[in-house]
């Protein structure tokens, strides 16, 4: 089955903040984490993330979401 060629990341507004949540735009990298799952970028490459199903694991390097390990992910056409 093919994979989506981008996402939207629902990134959470700030920890008692109240804020409302961002959406990021991720596209393929053409790299794979050490597991093999593909690893998708931001627009700047400075958030990234594997993503399963509908969830979306940033990746150790990434700045973002603060504690937030696991967040949804909807394949866009």
């Amino acid at each position: 089955m093919d994979r989506p060629l981008r996402y939207a990341i629902t990134l959470p507004g700030p920890l008692g903040g109240h804020g409302p949540p961002e959406v990021v735009i991720v596209h393929p990298t053409g790299e794979l984490t050490a597991v093999g799952m593909p690893v998708y970028a931001d627009e700047t490459g400075a958030f990234r993330v594997a993503i399963e199903g509908e969830a979306a694991r940033p990746l150790a390097a990434s700045p973002g979401p603060g504690r937030h390990i696991c967040l949804h992910a909807v394949p866009l056409p």
